[in-house]
């Protein structure tokens, strides 16, 4: 490769070694399965002439670039970016690898790009609370929930996902945060039961948790398997496993406390 690009990134090898790293760490945060930040990674490396590899473990990344002739060898090392899944960056930072292949952006313009990405604002909490609650309900009534149901799962899931934003944003462990609001929406959806409310009362109590549930770490997981990941899939899948055990306590505990019969 003889374009400007190229003889740009064969100068910075340090510089596009680091830069991959922390897109790998942010990727890896914002929920990406290793199948996909090694091909985005790979991409961008491949778009500035570098050879390129990849280590992904549960809480890093090493990223290896080198030029053909072995005259530059860099190695960079990331911890996994925090803040939670989102699609919004994920989707965004895939894009980016593609604008750089396709459109062979300059190193500075994919590095302002990228802080850009970094920048991004979050769905804000109450569009989140409103839609998880929305969202609940709505399962609430495929799982075969009449309206009565359908509302105590609102509201029990508004409850419950609110204490989850107020206990992470006070930093409390989120194994603890998952067991709190699990208890707190299966207390709150059993009004049905003690109250004789509605048509289908254990198909409210039923799915009032279903909003704590982590299907994409799960999902992540297997791809993870799939991708012979070991260690991410592992990992990812014992993380996952917990916080179901977390929510399934909180739900148990709600039941027996309100002296509800399990069977």
């Amino acid at each position: 490769m003889t374009s400007k690009i190229c003889n740009e990134s064969r100068e910075n090898a340090c510089d596009v070694a680091s830069f991959l790293a922390d897109y790998a760490a942010l990727l890896s945060g914002c929920g990406a399965t290793c199948i996909r930040i090694e091909k985005n990674t790979r991409r961008i490396a491949e778009a500035y002439g570098l050879n390129f590899d990849i280590s992904l473990m549960p809480t890093h990344v090493y990223v290896s670039v080198w030029r053909n002739d072995s005259s530059a060898r860099e190695v960079a090392t990331r911890k996994t970016a925090g803040g939670g899944i989102n699609f919004n960056i994920n989707a965004q930072l895939s894009r980016l690898s593609w604008e750089v292949s396709d459109n062979h952006l300059t190193f500075a313009t994919s590095v302002r790009r990228f802080e850009e990405i970094k920048a991004t604002k979050p769905t804000g909490p109450q569009e989140v609370l409103i839609l998880t609650s929305l969202a609940n309900a709505s399962f609430c009534r495929l799982f075969g929930g009449d309206p009565v149901a359908m509302l105590i799962v609102f509201l029990s899931t508004l409850a419950g996902y609110k204490l989850k934003q107020i206990m992470l944003e006070d930093g409390r462990d989120v194994r603890l945060t998952f067991l709190c609001a699990s208890f707190f929406s299966a207390a709150l959806s059993a009004c049905g039961h003690i109250f004789s409310i509605g048509a289908t009362p254990e198909i409210a109590l039923g799915t009032s948790v279903l909003y704590l549930i982590p299907g994409v770490p799960y999902i992540n997981a297997v791809s993870d398997l799939l991708d012979r990941h070991y260690l991410c899939a592992f990992s990812r899948f014992v993380d996952a496993f917990v916080l179901t055990a977390c929510l399934s306590a909180g739900l148990c505990a709600g039941m027996l406390i309100l002296g509800l019969k399990w069977f």
